[in-house]
Parts: C-alpha cells; structure tokens; sequence
C-alpha cells in the first residue's frame, strides 16, 4: 500500500545547499543542485541576475563601470542600447565587454570626459531560448559646483528680534548635506530658539546679544566627490535693548495658513514648521480627522520638522502644526497628497511548461495614478512581435494553451505611470523531460532522536513529477500527520525517534516516466552532561576538580574540550584533563573565572559551565549538611508486561548519606498528574524491579532520602504501557436498594481506570428473589454506578452480585450481598393508644405495634404528633402548631415532655418506614393539671404621698390554672441600711390595684409581689419606692443653712486649716518630721480624716478591707414605675446591722454592706440638717 503526499508550501530553512534552478515548479522557477551532465542536456531562456541601478549617478574621477549579468543555455550574448539606438561597443575604443558577462567598462581615467557618455542604456540577454532585457539605466555624473560668489552686508538687529540666515547652496548631483559651522570648523550649536531648514536655511526664533559673530558659514557636502564647498561667512550684530517686547508667535516657514505637499509611496514624508516669538515658541504636530502613525513617526530639529518612513497612500490628509508661546498660539495646515510609483502586487514568475500544456503569466502591479500595463517579447512590444497561436494577450495575462517547443520565450512585463516604471523578465520554457533524481542513492542521513530529520529528494521533470516516499522494503505507507513533503521534494520528520529508524524510497513520476532513490535514516540518542560541574570556592594554593560526565549514543565517540572563559585552557601544567575532569592544582587568583566543558560528537554537541572564585586562605569551614540532591539519568530496561526495570544516577548526598530511595508512578492514561507510591528500596541501591499492573501508561520518579529529610523528585523517566488484561477485582460497596415500591435499584463503587486492567470496561449485573427458586437474572451495563431493575414486588429481600469484564475477560466471580425492592407506605395505624398524665408539664403516650407486614419496609419507629387545642378555663380558645416527636426502632411508649399546665392536648400515633409514615391512630384528649402562674407581668408604685403609696400590677401572662389571692410583702428601709419587719398581706385575685395607708413618712419601703393558683405560689415581682418629705422641716433646715453665725463659723474654720498648712509646709522645708503626722503614724483614729492629694478634700483612715469605694444610689423616675426585669437584685444584699443614707428624694447613698462607717454627705441629698457639727465633720 503507498500513500501520496501532496506537497505543503513550506520552505525549508535557510543554510542548506546552495542552489541553482529548478525547472520543475509550475507556479515560480526555482534551484536545484543540477549535476555538470544534466546541464549539458538541459536548455533555458536567459535571466537577468545582476544590473546597475536605473538612476546611476557616476564619480566622474573614476572609470564607469555598467553592470550587466544574465543566465541561461546556452549561455546568453549581450548588446546594448545608448538613447534608444544601438551602442556599438567595438567602435569605442574606451569602452570593453567584461567576458561571458555584459558588463561594461568605459575607461575615462586615461582620456575622455564622463559627461560624454551620459545618457540611457539598456542591456539585452540572448540566446536561442529568448531574450532577457535590463532596466533604462540612466548615467549621470555627479556634480558639485562652487557657490556664486556674492558680498554678504553686515546684519546688525535688536536684542529679541527673528532672523533668518539663508544658504542657499548651489544645485548639485546628488543634492548636497548643508550644515553650518565656524571658522574653526565647529558646528553652530541649535536649540529651540535657533535651527537649520530643510532648505538649509539657519533660523532664529529671537537673537539674543551671545548670538554676534562673524563667522556664520553655510557648507554643501557632495558626497559623491568627497567635496565640501563653503559659503562666504556672515556677520550678525545683536544690539542690547533696554526693554524687550514679547509677542506672540508668527511663522517664518512657510508662509500662510495652508500649504500643500506631495509625496512618493515608501518615502520619507518630512514636514517643516519654523516659528518666531518671544517667548520662544513651542511645536505641536497633530493630524486632521486622524492619529499619527506610533511606529513609523519621528519629530527631528527640536519637534520643527515631522518626520513619517515608508509613507502610504493612507497617510494622505491634513497635518496641521501648531506653535504656541504665553502670549498666543497660531497653526498651519498642511495638506498631504501621497502619490505611488509602480509598485508589484504580483511580479510574472518563469514558467516551465511540457509541450502540449496549458499555462499563464500574470503581472500585477499598482500605483497611483494606476500603471499601464504593456507586454514585449524578448524585448519587443508583443504587437509588433512574431506571432504564437498558443499565446494570448488579456491585458496583466498572458495565456498559453497547447504550447509547443517553439513557445518558449522571455516576456517582460512594464508598469508605468508619471512616477516612474517596473520591469520585469518571466520566460516560458517548453521542456518535455521525465524525472530525474538529483540525490547520490543510499544516501545516509543521521539525526539525534527528537529533532528534526530532512531526507532529500532533489528533482526534475517536465511535466512537473509528483512525489510519492514509501518506507522499507515491503513499502509501509507513511503517515500524512506524522510526515511533511516540501516543495523540493525534501521529506521532513518532524521529531524523530528510534522506530523512525528505516530506509526510505523517493519515487518521482510524470507522464513521460518514472525515478526513484533509496536513503537511509539512522535515529541517534542525544549527548547528554549527566554530571555537570559545579560552582566551587577554593583558596589559593588549593586543588579543585570540576567533574563533567557525559552520555552519549554507543556509536558516536565525542571528545571532551575544556575552556576558561570561553577561551582555550592557559597551557600550564597546573591544569590536567583526564576522562571526566577538570584538576586545578596549585590555585591562583587569576585562574578564577568560568569553566566549560564542551561534548562534541559529529552530530550535536552540548556544554555545561561552572564558575571558580579564589579566595584568601580560612579556616576549614564546617561541611553544609542538606537533603539529597534530585536522581537524575532513569531508563526503563528488561519490559515485561506485568515487570520493568528502572535504573537512575544519585545525586548529591550534601555530605548526609542517602538511606533510602522513594520511588513513584503516574498514570498518564487514566490519572495524568496524580503520582503514586510504587516501592521503596536501599540506599546502596540503583535500580529497582518494579511490579506492574495491566493496561497502564506508567512514568516513574525517584526521591532521595537522607537523615535531613526528601529530596525533590526526579525527572520523569520515559513512559511504558503494559498490556490490556481481565480485571483482578469486582466492584465494591454494591447494594440494592428501591426508589419506588416496584423497582430495586442496585448501584456500586466502579473500578478507576487503574484497575480496569484493560479498554471496555463494562459490568454485569445478577440478581434473583432471595426466598424463590427463580434463575438469575442478568444484564451487562457500560461503565456506570447504577442499574434499576423495574416491576418488582414491594419489598422483598433480593440476593444481588456486580462483575466487572473488560474487552479481554472477565473479573473473578463476585461476592453476593442482599437489598430489598422499593418500599411503599406503612397500611395501619397503631392501636390501643392512651395517655398518662405524669404532672402538669409531662405525659406518657403507650400504644400496640403494628403487624410487619403491614409495615411495607425498613421499620424506622413511631412518631406522635400532639397539639394544644384550647385552655381548660374556655377562655382562650385558639389552634397552635402541632408538634413531633419520633421514637426509633419498635418502642411502643414515649414521653411528651415540655407540656403546659392546666392545657388541653389531643395526639395520635403513626409508623413509619423509609418511605413515609403510615396513617394516624384515632386522636386521644388529655389534660394537664395546674402549675405555679408566672410573675406578675409589671408592678409600679403610683401617687406617693407622706403617709400611703398606691401600687398598680398586670396579672401573670401564664397564669397556668385559676389565680385564687396575690400575696403582697413589704418592709421598710433606714437610713442605715437596715431592714424594717416583714408586713404580708393577701390581696383578692381579681385586684389590679392597691393601696397602703399609716405609713412613715420620707421612709424608703421595699415590696415583694407574687401570685398563687391551687398549686402554689409563683414568681414574685420586688419594686422599692419613698412616701414623701414633711415640707416644714425641710424649709427649717433650709433656713439654719443660711444663718450669718454659720457662715462665719465656717470662714473661721477654713483660715485655721490655711494657718495649719502654711506652718506644716515650714517645717517640712526646715527638715524633720511632722509631729502631727508622726502621732496620726502612731496612733491610726478612724475618726480623724487625712487630705486627700488630688482634690483637697479628706476621707477616713482605714483598713485596706474597709477601705472600698462607695456607690451611690440612682434616682427613682418620677412616676415610682420599675420594670420587672430592673427589680431582679433589689433584695440580694439587704441584711441585719446595714447603714446608709437616703436623700429627700428617696433616692439611696451608699453601698449594702454590714459595716458602720459615717459617709460624707453630699449637698442637700443630705438626710439630715446642716449643722456646724456636721460642717466641721466634714473637714476635720
């Protein structure tokens, strides 16, 4: 069997061998390598192949030289045109033909003038095939004429003045490079404020005084003749002015608000804005309706000039310059028009041609205005040309049908416009020859595995041969994916590898016969460094050892080079070379630096570096200990199909030996990624005979282990699959269990694609009642986890097993395990329900379990549902949520926990199995007995007055059962603290408010609130609350407050402590101790109280256990109202023997403790009268 492979166009790269023509390409000629023998049979039209340019500008000082060279066979003669008319070269005895060539030489160094022989040449190229002619070229000698000379007047101007030095330089040949420089010859310096012209011009924005001299001097350069001619200096004078006006910007060039500016396609567009101003002006460039082109955009002369390359059509538009100063800004418009010379779209390519074929030549070109296209034939106008019935011309097309030997020809093809022309040469050669294979026979191509490999067919024919390559002997087809035919012929392998090991034939074929050639290829492995050097620190005078190990093909032989810094190694016997290192003895400092070791084989080479630092000599440092360095070099040797062998190379063991080595597996075709633990082996070991599962893509890899821990892991090694097998296991956690009442659905855990052993994993499915004497049932199913087995009866235990099977056999016989078909809901109710009423907030619930049968499934339990219908008293009747309870396995009691008191409940029972529950028992009533109501819902005292309080209360908001009395306790509190005797008294049930009579005057009384039903007494409610002040008394302290004796008294006792302080203070200064302060050291009296340092004030001596800080009591809101959840703690801490105080308010001073110590008072909370007592109390 063979397999054609067309041919891709792909050309090969560059660097092969030279090449010369090759006839055998419809479309363009291309080169072959064409032995001396196929030359002399072959014949071929000329071909321009070397020319001078068409505008051919001369150095008149030396000989000109005109090039003409051409191809063909036979080879071509030559002539020449001279202005249109025929330059006979033997008439001119300056003028010689270089041989086999056309190239001219005029010899106008010896005698003659180069102007004599400017004109237009054109060279033609012949021979019996047809006729190649040249381009119009144009000679012309440069030129460069010396300036006119003219006398230049002294410019003298004022200091901020523009200015504008012209050049004006003489026309030349070509047009000449204009700088300006000095005397000296040292270019004028430029800036913004001053700039050369693209006319050469020099421009100034404003002058300032440095700008005076007298040596401005314009130069021309002709680059042609090596010449500089210069310009007769200029005088410029800058007068200082006292004051300068500034001014906005005007333009110096060019003039106007619009100018227009045309251009050539591919040149260089250059547009020029030059301002004066003062300030200087700045240039901003900005195009119309358009943006600038980023890459191909560039600001020259200090953003004065716009500079776009490679020009196009689209760059065509309005491009508008902007200069701008503080005082103004004003723009040019510059209207851009690109125009085209001919440029090719499509060049005519040479066409080979057998008789009797049919072909075509194309010419495309463009331009603007659009070329004319016009056709010669071996250089003459195709109207006035012999004619061929096989050609036709359609105006950029020629076409050839049946063409025949006579055919051939040379076509030029000319585009022109006003811009200028192409041409170009395309011959039709008439060639009938079968193929030829140019390629030596047997040849031998070696290529290292994984590159590219290139086997040559070089070719010839006419008609154009197909190429077809086959492989081995017996002639296998090649793969059209795998392989790539160039249009040479050349057969490319992409990647190489060993099986690509073969011969190869090439067969070439047209209608005129048949070649082929045999090659043959060899698959080499790659040189590869396994041990590299590695970066080393040695001290002078030391000896270092670079270490390079190299793998190579067993058949190849490389040889070892070492180089210090890319140079050959210093040729001193310090340096020795053995099999694979690198020995320096004897280390100096100027042998540090870095070392290469180069493997060369004839067919790759590779090279690893390391770098050498020297260093002064230290002590021995203290070895680096690590984890092992990666393995390295694995191979898969002695593959079986259930065994392999892999060897590796260690790496470094970082001065810790290695233990042991961890060896891992991937699955590449089932588990790409996810690396397995495989085995573990010795750390003497390198290599390891590894068990292997069938139908797996294995790659292994390998981690060094030492006492420091893991190294990373290795490389990957080559891939291995082993062969497909039945499976060795069935699948697991099988079960059998039914989603609706007639179907069992059985499903399971499937093997992964490590353990299906092979391709076509599939499972059979069995199954049978477990209690009838039916056959098995089975199914074969793909690889899935699932199969639903339909009509069954309900609920019935069945006996199921799963065997996996793949495309080779199957598992082993399966375990069998049990499920059941599908449930259905429960049939009956439990009977016999009834209810015991435990206390006011628990029942117990019995009931008869129902039979099996009925249960239709998997018994999961009973489940009650029970509901509060309406309060025993009928007076809340009202629906709430019903409430569950489940109770698992096969109980036949419960417990209803949570219940409310004196509440009426109705329940019933239910099964329930794994499909739902069955239906509801009758519904059984109980009730629950009274409990203890809650607290009252609040409890505020309302309308104090000196001798009664009016308390109000909500009733309890769970009463739990009939309310018979509320119980009222209450007991007032002295100023001390201490608790007055307990007064209880029992208020009816249907009271919501209470009055309390004879009571105590500005006395603070603490009350206790509950309510009772049959079942007792429930939480209590406290609230406190102050009868109110007897107003005489208070107005008599009032008035004892304001006496003069005491404010006098008070003035007395302040200037006695003033005078106490001031004698304390000259004693401390005079040193010693305090006397005072050393009795009060002595003789601790709580009575006596010490200025506190911070405000003045005085406090108690005391205990540090007594001296704690003193609350002070809040006020009461004004309406005496407390809610209940603020009253929780108002009687936590009332207790015999405590002391406080109350202000007149009512509102409590101090903190609830069971000690007697006097407080300060604080203004008129006070419950007690001013007094000069008291006053004294209160400093002392």
């Amino acid at each position: 069997m063979q397999l054609k492979i067309m041919p891709r166009r792909k050309r090969l790269s560059a660097g092969r061998t030279p090449l010369i023509l090759f006839l055998c390409q419809i479309i363009s000629a291309l080169d072959v390598p064409l032995d001396p023998k196929l030359l002399e049979d072959l014949v071929q039209p000329p071909t321009i192949t070397q020319q001078s340019p068409k505008d051919y500008i001369i150095d008149p000082r030396e000989n000109i030289v005109i090039q003409c060279e051409a191809k063909g066979k036979p080879p071509p003669s030559f002539s020449w045109t001279r202005n249109g008319t025929h330059f006979d070269i033997d008439k001119d005895p300056l003028v010689t033909m270089k041989p086999g060539s056309g190239t001219l030489t005029i010899n106008i160094m010896s005698e003659g003038k180069a102007e004599t022989y400017e004109g237009v040449y054109q060279c033609t190229a012949r021979n019996e095939r047809g006729a190649a002619i040249s381009n119009n070229i144009v000679v012309r000698p440069s030129r460069s004429p010396l300036w006119t000379k003219e006398k230049l007047e002294p410019i003298t101007l004022r200091n901020g003045q523009s200015l504008i030095l012209p050049c004006r330089p003489p026309l030349g040949l070509p047009p000449p490079i204009i700088f300006w420089m000095d005397n000296s010859f040292q270019r004028l310096p430029q800036s913004e404020r001053v700039s050369q012209g693209l006319n050469g011009d020099l421009y100034f924005s404003n002058v300032l005084p440095e700008d005076t001299r007298e040596d401005y001097i314009c130069y021309a350069r002709f680059n042609h003749t090596q010449t500089i001619q210069q310009k007769q200096p200029i005088s410029v004078k800058v007068i200082s002015a006292k004051s300068n006006r500034e001014r906005p910007p005007t333009f110096l060039t060019p003039e106007g608000n619009a100018s227009h500016k045309e251009e050539l396609r591919g040149n260089v567009l250059s547009l020029e804005c030059i301002a004066e101003g003062l300030p200087t002006p700045v240039i901003y460039w900005i195009k119309e309706d358009g943006t600038l082109p980023i890459n191909r955009t560039f600001y020259r002369n200090f953003k004065k000039t716009l500079q776009i390359i490679q020009v196009s059509e689209a760059d065509s538009g309005n491009y508008q310059c902007i200069a701008k100063n503080p005082l103004g800004a004003i723009h040019h418009t510059i209207s851009v028009t690109v125009k085209a010379a001919p440029y090719w779209i499509m060049a005519p390519q040479n066409l080979v041609l057998s008789p009797g074929e049919d072909g075509r030549l194309m010419c495309g070109a463009n331009g603007n205005p659009k070329p004319k296209i016009s056709w010669l034939s071996n250089g003459v106008p195709v109207e006035i040309a012999p004619d061929d019935p096989s050609r036709k011309i359609d105006g950029d097309t020629i076409i050839f049908s049946n063409v025949q030997e006579r055919s051939s020809a040379v076509y030029q093809c000319n585009a022109s416009n006003e811009y200028g022309y192409l041409l170009a040469n395309a011959f039709v050669n008439v060639l009938a020859e079968p193929p030829r294979i140019l390629t030596s026979a047997n040849t031998l191509y070696q290529v290292i595995a994984d590159r590219p490999a290139l086997l040559d067919c070089a070719f010839f024919g006419s008609p154009l041969p197909t190429i077809e390559w086959f492989k081995g002997a017996k002639g296998s087809a090649l793969r059209e994916d795998i392989y790539v035919l160039h249009e040479n012929g050349t057969l490319e392998i992409p990647v190489a590898q060993k099986d690509s090991t073969g011969t190869y034939t090439c067969v070439a074929r047209n209608k005129l016969g048949m070649a082929k050639n045999e090659v043959h290829l060899e698959i080499k492995d790659a040189t590869r460094i396994i041990k590299q050097p590695e970066y080393a620190v040695m001290q002078r005078g030391g000896t270092v050892s670079f270490e390079c190990k190299v793998k190579h093909d067993h058949t190849l032989i490389p040889t070892i080079t070492w180089l210090k810094d890319n140079g050959e190694l210093p040729n001193d016997g310090r340096f020795t070379v053995d099999k694979d290192h690198l020995v320096v003895a004897d280390v100096r400092d100027d042998d540090g630096g870095t070392y290469t070791c180069v493997a060369n084989t004839t067919l790759d080479n590779v090279s690893a570096s390391a770098v050498l630092s020297v260093v002064a000599p230290t002590p021995t440092p203290a070895p680096i200990y690590d984890v092992p360095n990666p393995p390295f070099d694995l191979e898969l040797t002695d593959q079986l199909d259930k065994s392999v062998q892999l060897s590796w190379t260690p790496g470094n063991d970082n001065n810790s030996p290695i233990t042991k080595f961890i060896i891992e597996y991937e699955d590449a075709m089932h588990e790409a990624g996810l690396w397995h633990h495989q085995t573990e082996v010795s750390g003497m070991q390198t290599t390891a005979q590894l068990k292997l599962s069938p139908y797996v893509n294995y790659s292994f890899r390998v981690m060094a282990v030492n006492s420091l821990g893991r190294s990373l892991p290795s490389e990957a090694s080559e891939q291995y699959l082993t062969k497909a097998a039945e499976p060795d296991t069935n699948p697991t956690a099988v079960e059998g269990l039914g989603s609706e009442p007639d179907n069992l659905v059985i499903t399971w855990k499937p093997l992964n694609g490590f353990e299906s052993n092979g391709p076509g994993l599939q499972y059979k499915v069995s199954w049978r009642q477990k209690d009838g004497d039916d056959e098995w049932t089975s199914v074969v199913v793909a690889n899935v986890s699932k199969y639903i087995v339909s009509g069954t009866p309900t609920f019935v235990p069945y006996l199921i097993k799963v065997q996996a099977l793949n495309d080779v056999g199957f598992a082993p016989e399966p375990a069998v395990v049990m499920g059941h078909s599908g449930e259905d809901l429960p049939m009956v109710a439990p009977g016999n329900v009834h209810v015991n009423v435990v206390n006011s907030t628990l029942a117990e619930v019995h009931w008869d379990p129902v039979p099996l049968k009925s249960i239709r499934g998997h018994l999961q339990g009973y489940r009650i549902y029970y509901w509060k219908a309406q309060s025993s008293s009928k007076r809340n009747r009202r629906h709430l949520e019903k409430k569950i309870l489940t109770f698992q396995g096969s109980k036949t009691h419960g417990m209803l926990p949570g219940l409310e008191p004196f509440s009426h409940y109705t329940l019933n029972v239910r099964v329930v199995n794994g499909k739902g529950e069955g239906p509801a028992s009758p519904d059984r009533v109980f009730n629950t007995p009274e409990g203890v109501p809650s607290a009252p819902s609040s409890l505020k005292i309302v309308n104090p007055t000196l001798d009664s309080l009016t308390l109000e209360w909500d009733p309890p908001s769970r009463p739990n059962g009939i309310l018979t009395e509320y119980t009222l306790k209450y007991q007032p509190i002295n100023s001390t603290h201490e608790l007055g005797p307990l007064v209880d008294l029992k208020i009816p049930a249907n009271k919501t408010r209470w009055t309390l009579k004879n009571l105590n005057f500005s006395t603070r009384y603490k009350f206790y609130f509950y309510a009772q039903t049959a079942a007792g007494s429930g939480s209590q409610i406290t609230e406190e609350a102050v009868t109110t002040v007897d107003e005489a008394m208070a107005s008599r302290q009032v008035d004892i407050a304001t006496q003069g004796w005491f404010i006098g008294l008070m003035c007395a006792v302040a200037l006695l402590i003033l005078i106490l302080l001031i004698v304390c203070f000259i004693r401390r200064n005079k040193g010693g101790k305090y006397p005072v302060k050393e009795k009060e050291d002595a003789h601790a009296d709580p009575e006596i109280q010490p200025m506190k340092e911070d405000d003045g004030t005085f406090g108690e001596y005391s205990d540090a256990e007594d001296h704690k800080p003193l609350k002070k009591g809040s006020r009461t809101p004004s309406d005496r109202t407390v809610k209940k959840e603020d009253s929780d703690d108002s009687l936590v801490d009332y207790g015999e023997g405590v002391n406080g105080q109350f202000n007149e308010d009512g509102s409590f001073i101090g903190q609830y403790s069971g000690k007697k110590e006097k407080e300060p008072a604080e203004g008129n909370e006070s419950s007690e009268a001013p007094s000069p007592v008291n006053a004294m109390n209160s400093f002392v």
